[in-house]
Formats: structure tokens, C-alpha cells, sequence
């Protein structure tokens, strides 16, 4: 997927999106794989680790909004990542099958070593 499609792709309003938008645009690397899952099994594995990072106190933006619009999504899911050039962030994105509309936007601090 081109960079300036993406970018179209993530011009909503919510804290991720907005985030993983300045990430790309500021140089950070991104990927979209090919092939879709189910929303229904990536709603049980982020929601997971919605727990996970709850507990371990680690800082997310809109991972509990991303889990329920995948419980919702009764459609296969194509499955994209941005990393912030600096490292400090990796946002997910889920993407209709084809490709042409997000879903939802997911953001989870790194933490340094």
C-alpha cells in the first residue's frame, strides 16, 4: 500500500489515528500484510493484551475502542503496523479485507531498554 493512501486511510479523529498519522508522516516505517483473519479472533487477542497492558501498566491509545469495533466487525480483517521513527510508539491498524477502509486504530507505547 502506497504511504499517501494510508495516510487518506487515517484521517480520523481518534487519539490513535491522529498519532499513527504524525508517526508515518514524521518518517516511521509501516507495513500492510496481505491475507485477513477474523475480527472475531482479533478481538479475543486484543483484548488480551488490553488486559495485559492494563496490569502492567503500559500506556495505550484507543486499544479498548479497537477491541470493540473487532467484537463488532462481522468481516475478515487485513492487518496493517506503523512504528514511530523514534521508537517510542507501534500503532496497529485493521483494515476492511480490501483494504480501502480502517477500522480501527490501536497504539501502544514501547518501552526503552
Amino acid at each position: 500500500m502506497e504511504r499517501e493512501r494510508l495516510e487518506r486511510l487515517l484521517a480520523g479523529s481518534d487519539e490513535a489515528s491522529v498519532a499513527a498519522l504524525v508517526a508515518l508522516r514524521c518518517g516511521g516505517s509501516y507495513v500492510v500484510w496481505g491475507g485477513a483473519t477474523s475480527a472475531e479472533s482479533l478481538a479475543l487477542v486484543y483484548g488480551r493484551r488490553l488486559r495485559h497492558t492494563r496490569r502492567r501498566g503500559i500506556e495505550t491509545a484507543n486499544l479498548e475502542r479497537a477491541v470493540e469495533l473487532l467484537g463488532r466487525h462481522q468481516q475478515p480483517v487485513r492487518l496493517g503496523q506503523i512504528r514511530a521513527a523514534d521508537g517510542t510508539w507501534t500503532f496497529m491498524l485493521f483494515l476492511t479485507e480490501d483494504g480501502n477502509r480502517l477500522i480501527a486504530c490501536t497504539g501502544v507505547r514501547r518501552l526503552q531498554v
